[in-house]
């Protein structure tokens, strides 16, 4: 059995979460759909799909796109779990037939705060997460409708929808949790004017990672934990009879 991880760009690779779930037996399938890899044709063997952020957009002409579209609406039709982060998120929320659409305004770059909502607080998949984190994001489009039925879990000053879930085992978080500080500097390398545009100087950028890191790591570790042992409880019932 396997997870299968869509990676859209070399500085979206699984992080903390792939770390995590590997620490705990899973095996990772990740396809590089960027780089030619195919999408799984059947879901033989597989057990759970994340797909990743990148900087493609949902309205984005690539080919893996539609099929990546298709794959994530079956599995969520099939009751897999399915966690979508960033780019990853919207596209689940694509597939769910929610709407997708760029922000007002430049995005979000850098350390938000993010705010759960009252439908998430006895939410298992966020045990133990504060009702108000700092969370990196790196993103220009956003979840404008979410899918019918689906749950708002978390929002931001400028973003409505910043984790939500669909049905009992689909999550798509818009923040960046599965970034380390390795991931967060490839993020913020060539976005010097992002930044700026964003409201925030190159200095600025460093004190918020100075003051905001230690507190949005060990949160966003235990979310991955959560994801683990949770949403995906294999290894955590493995042995029992």
């Amino acid at each position: 059995m396997t997870i299968i991880v869509f990676q859209h760009a070399a500085h979206c690779r699984p992080g903390r979460v792939g770390t995590t779930l590997r620490d705990h037996g899973f095996t990772l399938d990740i396809r590089k759909l960027d780089e030619g890899d195919p999408v799984p044709t059947d879901f033989d063997d597989v057990e759970a799909v994340i797909s990743m952020g990148g900087p493609q957009n949902v309205d984005e002409a690539h080919a893996w796109i539609k099929r990546e579209t298709e794959f994530l609406r079956e599995a969520h039709d099939r009751q897999l779990p399915v966690v979508g982060v960033c780019l990853g998120a919207q596209l689940l929320a694509h597939a769910l037939g929610g709407e997708v659409g760029p922000m007002e305004g430049a995005g979000e770059i850098g350390f938000v705060d993010v705010n759960i909502l009252p439908s998430a607080h006895t939410d298992t998949l966020l045990a133990g997460i504060a009702w108000r984190t700092p969370q990196f994001h790196k993103h220009k489009y956003e979840v404008k409708q979410l899918p019918e039925g689906a749950a708002n879990l978390a929002s931001s000053e400028r973003c409505k929808v910043q984790a939500f879930r669909a049905g009992m085992r689909s999550y798509g978080f818009q923040y960046h949790f599965e970034a380390d500080m390795d991931m967060i500097r490839a993020f913020t390398k060539d976005s010097v004017g992002e930044l700026h545009t964003a409201g925030l100087t190159t200095e600025e950028f460093e004190k918020q990672c100075e003051e905001k890191y230690e507190m949005f790591a060990r949160l966003a570790d235990r979310l991955c934990i959560n994801i683990a042992t949770f949403l995906i409880p294999r290894v955590a019932t493995a042995g029992r009879v």
